[in-house]
């Protein structure tokens, strides 16, 4: 039994349950070799997680060990809730579906209702007739099950579909180098996408916890590849940490059939990820370092949406939502007064602050206008470090 521990973000409750029943016992081994325990806490403040391995015939078999541990063993990680209190929904919480455990990039497809199918066809086909010369050389993406148009592209232009689109990841999940968490949808279906969750923290001062997750993504308007976003998620407030680290952090894949070059692609990917994630390791624990002033707090989101003629009285609201984010926000106690608190207090407002409804906003922190306030958000900290 583990005992109530306090952080700085709240109180961290990490108990081991009773055991099940046998009859109890056995099903949950069926269906996960790994349960999640609770947060520890060192003497010195760290916190971290620990699990309880239900793998029937593993020498650590119900074994309380860490997540370094569960690596080691190549034993899958299960999911982690918060150690802190109170923590705001994540921005996807009511579009996406949750995974259990799918072994392939089909299986959470299918799990999710997101294996339909896209055609393209031409678009003389949907318009009036009188119109049709107009458009002899356009094409459009239907979905097959409901008919509805989801872009208009090139000739060139195949669709991916998606069930196909990410079977390149399959390899990292089977290696247990990540986990398919969430899937959803965004719009009619133009875009799919799936949350991955890779095993580790960033610690920013041994407290204040960054899981590591990529975004995948699939569309069918005709606007991109098969994308993969560095998705860093801050644990306290469920802040999307947006980062761009010398142009990398996100990669764009070139689909193929080929199952030598989906492990390619697959081996190449994890050692980008793995690289880009310790780069910002080191930027996020060197803004954390880096005090500020109230005058430094105010010139940074005066730099960030500075005022137009246009949109004045927009620009004053978010500097004022942010800095109010920066002194009361969720985690606020964690950063305040630094750089560290800074960017936190951008990326709070924009994935839990910003105008409109939950699929407008989600799009826009991954896609669109939030992205880009957080990459600038980011980019400008980095100058004053």
């Amino acid at each position: 039994m583990f005992k109530n521990n306090r952080s700085l973000g709240g109180t961290i409750t990490s108990h081991s349950p009773p055991p099940p029943p046998d009859y109890f016992r056995a099903r949950v081994v069926q269906e996960q070799e790994v349960v999640f325990l609770g947060w520890q806490k060192t003497t010195s403040g760290d916190i971290y997680p620990l699990y309880n391995i239900l793998k029937i015939g593993h020498p650590l078999y119900l074994s309380t060990v860490t997540e370094k541990t569960l690596q080691a063993q190549h034993l899958r990680i299960p999911r982690t809730p918060s150690p802190y209190q109170g923590v705001a929904p994540s921005p996807w919480h009511t579009l996406g579906n949750e995974l259990v455990n799918p072994a392939t990039a089909r299986e959470a497809i299918e799990s999710a209702g997101l294996d339909y199918t896209v055609a393209k066809k031409p678009m003389k086909e949907f318009v009036e007739p009188n119109d049709a010369a107009d458009v002899s050389d356009r094409w459009v993406t239907v979905r097959t099950d409901t008919g509805d148009v989801l872009g208009i592209v090139e000739d060139s232009y195949e669709p991916v579909q998606n069930r196909d689109a990410f079977t390149f990841f399959d390899n990292l999940v089977g290696a247990d180098e990540a986990i398919y968490e969430t899937a959803g949808t965004l719009g009619k279906g133009e875009r799919i996408w799936i949350l991955a969750k890779l095993p580790g923290f960033i610690k920013v001062h041994g407290k204040d916890i960054v899981s590591k997750y990529l975004l995948l993504s699939n569309s069918h308007d005709g606007s991109s590849l098969v994308r993969v976003k560095l998705t860093p998620i801050r644990v306290v407030c469920n802040n999307t940490l947006t980062a761009a680290l010398k142009g990398a952090g996100e990669i764009n894949i070139r689909h193929t059939a080929d199952a030598a070059e989906d492990m390619k692609q697959a081996l190449s990917l994890l050692e980008l990820t793995n690289s880009l994630y310790e780069q910002l390791d080191a930027v996020f624990n060197r803004m954390a370092l880096t005090k500020i002033s109230e005058k430094q707090l105010l010139d940074y989101v005066n730099a960030l949406v500075p005022d137009n003629d246009e949109d004045n009285e927009k620009n004053q609201g978010i500097r004022k939502s942010c800095l109010e984010l920066h002194e009361s926000g969720q985690g606020a106690d964690l950063s305040r007064g630094t750089l560290w608190g800074a960017f936190n207090s951008v990326t709070e407002y924009t994935d839990h602050g910003m105008e409109g409804d939950p699929a407008t906003r989600l799009e826009s922190i991954w896609f669109g206008r939030g992205e880009q306030l957080k990459l600038k958000a980011f980019q400008l900290a980095e100058r004053m470090m």
